[in-house]
């Protein structure tokens, strides 16, 4: 089965996306009963924290503790937005910097300014986008960010997408000196996720049981399994602790240094998609099969360029004394050992 598919299901009950590359599942977004990244709270000030600079405050979902909060006193109320998945018996992880973002269009009520995204190049293209944002925008003091979507669509569309977000922004803002701590956004599910961040062109299927037939429950199935296949009889096993996700890279039969150059290449290629399928993050510890120091920048070369394709926010932190590879990686997804 050669080239994207987008489909759109269920899985226990909750709404799922996947995006399948070439018959192999490339992404996964399964929703829950935790609250969505992306929701935005009006949110009461409840406590600082000392030494940390940030404060616990109250929503209807529990405590969440936002940096950053020079200004605020206990009992004030604030607009907040949601960052990512509370790790277990912490506070939901928050920002005061909200955002309002669609398939073409982000409002920044914080950061005023009309911005195109930087990956269109071409300038009769951004004159236009620029000229549709002017449009739009001139009547707020508000803030537009023109993703990279928009090269391929219609003025229209985006013109549409705009004022969508803008209206939204305006009602949000509203309500910030409402009485009581208030939910004003569920934040996107699975569905709008795909629509509004899976824009390259794919077919799309809705069909209910499209997971079974296109193969994506057999493979999700296979994420439960710690050994990941790499090519040539290698394979990576990433296992989750408290501390740290750990992920031990084995060449198989061949102990040759060759072997382990080939597999840490092969690891560093596919991490990134493992990591999104298996929604892990924090920190991250690669222990890699023996090669030659002299190849270790070879091995960042192609482990930099395989994140840089990924949508999750992630830090390349380095190397340790004991030759492990480390790095951090946002929260935002739920582990999927945790939504199945």
């Amino acid at each position: 089965m050669k080239g994207r598919t987008i489909a759109l299901d269920h899985v226990n009950g909750f709404e799922a996306a996947a995006l399948m590359v070439d018959g192999r599942l490339s992404d996964l977004l399964i929703d829950s009963e935790h609250p969505r990244p992306g929701a935005i709270y009006r949110a009461i000030a409840d406590r600082p924290v000392k030494g940390q600079g940030g404060m616990f405050l109250r929503t209807p979902d529990g405590s969440a503790f936002l940096r950053q909060i020079k200004g605020l006193a206990p009992g004030q109320p604030i607009l907040v937005q949601v960052t990512g998945y509370a790790e277990p018996g912490k506070a939901l992880p928050v920002t005061s910097k909200i955002l309002f973002k669609s398939r073409y269009a982000i409002i920044t009520p914080s950061a005023p300014g009309l911005n195109i995204s930087r990956a269109i190049k071409d300038e009769d293209i951004r004159d236009s986008l620029l000229e549709i944002a002017h449009g739009e925008m001139s009547d707020s003091d508000m803030g537009l960010i023109l993703r990279s979507s928009c090269a391929g669509a219609e003025a229209d569309e985006i013109a549409e997408d705009i004022r969508a977000m803008l209206d939204l922004a305006s009602a949000i803002l509203a309500d910030a000196t409402g009485e009581g701590a208030e939910k004003l956004t569920e934040g996107d599910g699975p569905h709008v996720l795909a629509w509004r961040d899976w824009t390259e062109a794919a077919e799309v299927v809705t069909a209910e049981g499209c997971f079974a037939e296109h193969g994506v429950l057999d493979q999700i199935e296979a994420l439960s399994d710690p050994q990941a296949p790499l090519a040539g009889g290698a394979s990576c096993f990433i296992e989750p602790t408290r501390a740290l996700i750990a992920v031990d890279v084995n060449t198989g039969g061949d102990a040759s240094l060759a072997a382990g150059l080939k597999a840490n290449l092969a690891t560093a290629r596919d991490l990134p998609r493992q990591l999104r399928l298996r929604g892990l993050g924090g920190q991250i510890t690669l222990d890699l099969a023996p090669m030659p120091k002299k190849d270790r920048r070879q091995f960042e070369t192609s482990l930099r360029a395989a994140f840089r394709q990924d949508s999750v926010e992630t830090t390349l932190v380095g190397w340790t004394l004991l030759g492990h590879y480390e790095l951090q990686r946002k929260r935002d997804r739920l582990p999927l050992s945790e939504v199945l």
